[in-house]
């Protein structure tokens, strides 16, 4: 278990490019396909690694690997998913220091942009809606989505901060929700 915990982190920790809520859905699909939580538990340990302070991607790691192994398992999937950034950041550093001006790198590291959107365009729709077990169209939804519109407005034309707009929509969804 420990062994297969590790590799299947690793491997998500090589593919992981645009942050952690990027790499959510295939963080879900190693998890739930391998039986190792269900649907919404997957959804409760994202929630909570999103709340908790650090990496969502490496939070989640851990508690998958504690959820399924106890501390050796949640030791073993941080390493796997922190293991491949420390590689690649080492070699990257070296190498993008001795081609910073090159065209064809700018131009790739622009065409990865609408990709690693999608993906998280992905996890949000998939958390705040698709991944529900309530219907599409209920009650929750519209809230959800007239919160989304306020605190998007609120930030782009008001320009409140960021964190005000986050603490203002939690009081909100406690009242509604």
């Amino acid at each position: 278990m420990l062994w297969e915990l590790f590799i299947v982190f690793l491997k998500i920790g090589f593919l992981s490019f645009g942050g952690g809520y990027a790499v959510i859905p295939l963080v879900q699909f190693e998890a739930i396909n391998k039986g190792w939580m269900s649907s919404t538990q997957f959804q409760e340990i994202v929630t909570i690694s999103g709340s908790a302070p650090g990496p969502i991607a490496t939070n989640s790691a851990t508690l998958i690997g504690y959820h399924t192994a106890g501390l050796p398992g949640a030791i073993i999937a941080t390493a796997g998913i922190v293991l491949p950034s420390l590689i690649v950041v080492i070699v990257l550093a070296s190498f993008l220091f001795r081609n910073n001006e090159s065209s064809w790198l700018k131009a790739s590291f622009y065409g990865l942009r609408p990709v690693v959107t999608g993906l998280i365009i992905y996890a949000g729709l998939h958390f705040g809606f698709l991944g529900s077990e309530e219907p599409f169209f209920a009650w929750a939804t519209v809230g959800t989505i007239i919160l989304c519109a306020a605190g998007f407005i609120a930030v782009s034309k008001y320009k409140l901060h960021p964190l005000l707009v986050i603490i203002a929509s939690a009081g909100v969804g406690m009242i509604i929700f």
